[in-house]
């Protein structure tokens, strides 16, 4: 069990940070999750105290805050994840019809837009209640040189930006997907976003290595900016809810790449807390569900299926699900901005050999080899509205198997 926790409302600078938006109430239980600091992670070696701390998170909860304050690369990121708010807003004041012309499900992509109610959130067949939309990483013909960007000053632990670019160059990635025109005007946005969110992911993927005993750099090896992958930025929008409207934006579920990035302004996420770390109030009437606050400056990310089963499920993919925002916050619409990082298509999802820390396969067990590519495809799309419900679900199960 985590032995530091958030137990304390934060401070009234952290709760005052989101000024256009009601409060999340102070008065309610909300998710443990430790708050580590980019900044240390950046400069402390990886079998420091913030590294430890790290790989005590991903074990036990598998949901931290992570501090971007204080670093060039963090302060880059944050001030692109407002401009992207920000394109969310205007992208799903677009007429449905218009959005609608960029789903691309029917042609087996998980790119493009999902329209609210368009997919399933239990095994009964209940209708979501969000639109996003996923965006892929760019070509990398269309990433900037950013000679003189801050994140250009601090990107990852051995390489300079511009010479993951030109690496990538070479692999003639497919072109873009159609989009709408907001999107294609505001390519250059993501084109700098997705770089150092891929670096911050990839900084953490290398602290975890370590504390497995891995050889070096085995995990961000599987997960390469140059490589082709399912990594993609996803907006999101989850409408404002009153007591007639209710239900889940989003369903139960695992994320089911490595590691994910998310920006949230308002509550709603909440996870399953472990057995071991419920408290009399979160056992009762909340079943164990608990809401995450969201703070100002800092992202919260989680371990997602692949690197639980590259470990062997020492690394925790936790379950998580989006409902109504607590107090006052139910009647605004909660928009998100989340980077999803996720293996190279052609990486096949087993438990990792080499060190002596992930658990190893007992006798007689079997675990299903399965490419990236295909987990993703299986898990993206298999809970679009259509077909049969019932066997959609069991068909699309991730880590989060008989523990629903």
């Amino acid at each position: 069990m985590a032995t530091e926790t958030l137990t304390a409302p934060p401070s009234t600078t952290e709760r005052q940070a989101f000024a256009d938006i009601p409060p999340f109430p102070d008065n309610i239980p909300t998710a443990p999750l430790l708050r580590l600091s980019l900044a240390k992670l950046l400069a402390k070696p990886e079998d420091g105290e913030e590294s430890q701390r790290l790989f005590q998170a991903s074990k036990e909860l598998g949901f931290f805050y992570l501090d971007l304050r204080d670093t060039a690369l963090g302060e880059g990121v944050l001030r692109d994840v407002d401009a992207l708010f920000g394109v969310g807003r205007e992208l799903f004041e677009l007429e449905r019809e218009e959005k609608q012309k960029y789903d691309f499900s029917g042609e087996g992509s998980y790119f493009g837009y999902k329209g609210y109610g368009q997919a399933i959130t239990d095994k009964a067949g209940t209708r979501d209640r969000n639109e996003f939309y996923n965006v892929p990483s760019p070509s990398p013909f269309s990433l900037p040189s950013l000679p003189n960007h801050p994140y250009h000053l601090t990107l990852n632990l051995t390489t300079p930006l511009r010479q993951q670019i030109s690496k990538n160059d070479i692999l003639a990635l497919s072109a873009p997907p159609p989009a709408p025109s907001l999107l294609t005007h505001t390519r250059p946005l993501f084109a700098t976003f997705i770089p150092p969110a891929h670096t911050i992911l990839s900084l953490l993927l290398t602290h975890l290595n370590t504390h497995l005993h891995l050889p070096p750099s085995t995990l961000p090896s599987l997960h390469r900016l140059r490589a082709p992958s399912g990594d993609q930025v996803r907006l999101l929008k989850a409408p404002a809810q009153d007591k007639g409207t209710e239900g889940p934006a989003l369903g139960a579920h695992t994320d089911f790449g490595s590691l994910t990035l998310l920006f949230n302004r308002l509550g709603g996420l909440q996870v399953l807390l472990p057995e071991g770390m419920r408290g009399t109030e979160q056992a009762g009437k909340g079943g164990g569900w608990v809401y995450v606050r969201p703070l100002e400056g800092h992202a919260i990310v989680n371990v997602g299926d692949a690197l639980s089963m590259f470990t062997g499920g020492l690394l925790r993919s936790n379950i998580h699900r989006v409902v109504a925002a607590p107090g006052a916050q139910r009647a605004v619409s909660k928009y998100s901005v989340v980077y999803f990082m996720r293996p190279e298509d052609a990486v096949v999802l087993k438990r990792l050999e080499g060190g002596d820390v992930i658990p190893a396969l007992k006798e007689g067990e079997m675990e299903e080899a399965v490419a990236s590519k295909d987990w993703v495809l299986r898990r993206a799309l298999g809970r679009r509205v259509g077909g049969n419900v019932g066997n959609a679900w069991r068909g699309t199960e991730g880590t989060d198997a008989g523990r629903l």
